[in-house]
C-alpha cells in the first residue's frame, strides 16, 4: 500500500517510494542499478551501464531544444543504512517503512534514504514526462558515493557530453553549493595479544546521541560516542588499571557515532570505585554535551568473557583512544562559518582478534588533508598499530566565472521573489571526482530540505521538494 501515492508531484515522490522499497546500501546496488537499466530500456531511452555498476540514462532535447547542449543531471544511488538498536530491519533485504508527519516524510527507526533518493526521483520523473521543456538530458547516477565515491572515481567521459552538471546532493534549499571539502578514509588496525581473563567483567556503553553527517553536522560539535568511551576508558584506567575484554562502536566512518561499547576486565576489589568513577564521568559528559546532546548516557553493567588483553596491548588502545584527534580541526580564514578540516572516527570494530579504528578525513585545502592523515598515522605507529589509508578524493574549487551559477541565481529569484545563498560546505560532493574527469563542465549542487541525514532520524521536506523540483526544471526550461 502507497503512503506517499496523494502527495505531488506525484511522480517525483512515486519514484521515491519505489527506490525505498529497493534495498540500496554501499555495495549493494545491483538491484537498484539494474531497476535504472531497465527503466531506461522500457522507454526506449539510450542507456549504459558500467562494471562499478555507475548508469547514465539519455533523452533527447524537447522541441526547440533539439540542438541546445546536452545538461549532465546527477546523483547517487546507494543510502547509509543506520538504525535504532531496537530495529530489526535487514538493509539487504527489507523495503524502508514510510510515515509521514506533517510535513516530513520519514522511514520508521532507519535512514530514509533521502540523501540521495530525491534526486534519483527527480532525474526519473524528469526522463519520464513528455510535457517538459528541456535541452539534452544526461542522467549520471554514481555508486559507493557514501563509503568513498568509488563509483565516481571509476568513471570515464567516454559516455559523458554534457558541459553542464546539477549536483542533487545537497541538503538545504535556497543554498547553492559552489564548492566542497575533499577526504580520505584512514583505517588504523590494532592486533592486540590475550590472556586468560581474571577479576570481574563488566561492560560500558555510551548511548542516545545524536550522530549525524560528519561533513554536514561536524560543525555543531556534537558527541561522538567513541571518543568519549576513550575517554572513560582513560580515566578508569589511570585510576584503577583495567584490562580491555571486547569493543564497539559506531556504524559508517561517515556518521558521527552514536553508541559505543566496551567490555572490561578489573580487579574484584575495585568494583565500588568503578561504578563511581562511572557516575562521575556520566556526569561530567552529560553536563558537557547538554545542548546538542542531552540525552547522552554513559552506564556500565554485568558482562562476562574468557579472554582479556594483555596489560601492553590494553594500554596502547586507551592510549589511541584518548589521544586521536577528532572533530573541527581548522576553520577556514576565507569564507565566514566553514570548517576547514575536520576528522571523525566513525567505526571501532572487533574482529578476528583485530581493534580497527575507522577515520573520515576532510579538508578543503589538499595539504591540510595530508597533514591529518600524517598525524593518524603518526599515533598509529606509535601506539603499535598499522595505518592505512583509502578512498582519497579531490576537493571542488570556486570558479569565479560560472554561467550555470549566473542562471541558476536568475530563475531562483524569479521564481520565489528572494536571493539564493551562495556557499561551500565540508562535506565531500562527487563534483570534485567528477571535475577531474570533466574538467570542462560548469557544476552547480543543490537540494531540497534535509534533517538528520545519516540517523535514523532523517526526514525530509515535502513542501520543500516540491519547491526544488519546480525550480530544476525550470532552470531546465532556462538552458536553451
Amino acid at each position: 500500500m502507497s503512503v506517499l501515492d496523494k502527495l505531488l508531484p506525484k511522480d517525483v515522490f512515486g519514484f521515491f517510494e519505489v527506490l525505498t522499497t529497493i534495498p540500496r546500501t554501499s555495495g549493494n546496488e545491483k538491484q537498484v542499478s539494474d531497476y535504472f537499466v531497465e527503466f531506461a530500456k522500457s522507454r526506449k531511452l539510450e542507456v549504459f551501464q558500467d562494471d562499478a555498476l555507475n548508469v547514465i540514462i539519455k533523452k533527447g532535447g524537447t522541441k526547440g531544444y533539439e540542438k541546445s547542449a546536452p545538461v549532465i543531471i546527477q546523483g547517487h544511488m546507494d543510502m547509509v543504512g543506520e538504525k535504532t538498536s531496537a530495529s530489526n530491519h535487514d538493509f539487504l533485504k527489507d523495503p524502508l517503512k514510510l510515515r509521514i508527519v506533517d510535513d516530513f516524510i520519514y522511514a520508521t527507526d532507519t535512514t530514509l534514504g533521502a540523501d540521495d533518493g530525491i534526486a534519483l526521483a527527480f532525474g526519473l520523473a524528469i526522463l519520464d514526462d513528455k510535457d517538459l521543456k528541456h535541452p539534452p538530458i544526461e542522467i549520471l547516477i554514481t555508486t559507493n558515493e557514501e563509503t568513498g565515491m568509488n563509483g565516481a572515481s571509476s568513471l570515464t567521459s567516454e559516455h559523458l557530453s554534457g558541459k553542464t552538471m546539477l549536483n542533487i546532493d545537497a541538503e538545504e534549499e535556497g543554498i547553492f553549493i559552489v564548492s566542497c571539502a575533499g577526504g580520505l578514509t584512514s583505517y588504523v588496525t590494532f592486533k592486540p595479544e590475550y590472556e586468560d581473563l581474571t577479576g570481574d567483567v563488566m561492560e560500558i556503553s555510551i548511548t542516545d546521541l545524536k550522530g549525524g553527517h560528519s561533513g554536514m553536522e561536524i560543525i555543531k560539535q556534537r558527541g561522538n560516542a567513541i571518543k568519549i568511551l576513550g575517554r572513560v576508558l582513560n580515566r578508569l584506567n589511570e585510576e584503577i588499571g583495567i584490562r580491555l575484554v571486547t569493543l564497539r562502536g559506531g556504524a559508517k566512518h561517515n556518521a558521527i557515532s552514536r553508541e559505543a561499547y566496551a567490555t572490561i576486565a578489573f580487579s574484584k576489589e575495585n568494583a565500588a570505585k568503578v561504578s563511581n568513577i562511572i557516575k562521575d564521568m556520566a556526569s561530567i559528559v552529560k553536563f558537557e554535551n547538554r545542548v546538542e546532546d542531552p540525552k547522552v548516557k554513559v552506564e556500565i553493567k554485568k558482562a562476562e568473557g574468557d579472554k582479556m588483553m594483555l596489560l601492553s596491548s590494553s594500554n596502547n588502545i586507551i592510549k589511541y583512544m584518548i589521544t586521536v584527534p577528532d572533530g573541527i580541526q581548522r576553520m577556514s580564514s576565507d569564507i565566514k562559518g566553514l570548517v576547514e578540516s575536520s576528522l571523525n572516527l566513525g567505526v571501532l570494530e572487533d574482529k578476528d582478534q583485530e581493534i580497527k579504528f575507522t577515520h573520515a578525513i576532510r579538508s578543503s585545502v589538499k595539504s591540510e588533508k595530508q597533514e591529518l592523515a600524517e598525524i593518524i598515522s603518526a599515533l598509529g605507529s606509535l601506539t603499535g598499530a598499522t595505518v592505512n589509508n583509502t578512498s582519497d578524493y579531490p576537493e571542488w574549487q570556486y570558479e569565479e566565472d560560472s554561467k550555470i551559477r549566473k542562471i541558476a541565481v536568475k530563475t531562483y529569484k524569479d521564481l520565489f521573489k528572494k536571493e539564493p545563498e551562495i556557499s561551500a560546505i565540508h562535506a565531500g560532493l562527487e563534483c570534485g571526482l567528477l571535475k577531474k574527469i570533466l574538467p570542462d563542465t560548469d557544476m552547480i549542487s543543490f537540494g531540497p530540505n534535509l534533517f538528520d541525514v545519516h540517523t535514523p532520524e532523517e526526514h525530509m521536506s515535502i513542501a520543500s521538494a516540491e519547491r526544488t523540483y519546480k525550480f530544476l526544471i525550470t532552470l531546465l526550461e532556462n538552458l536553451k
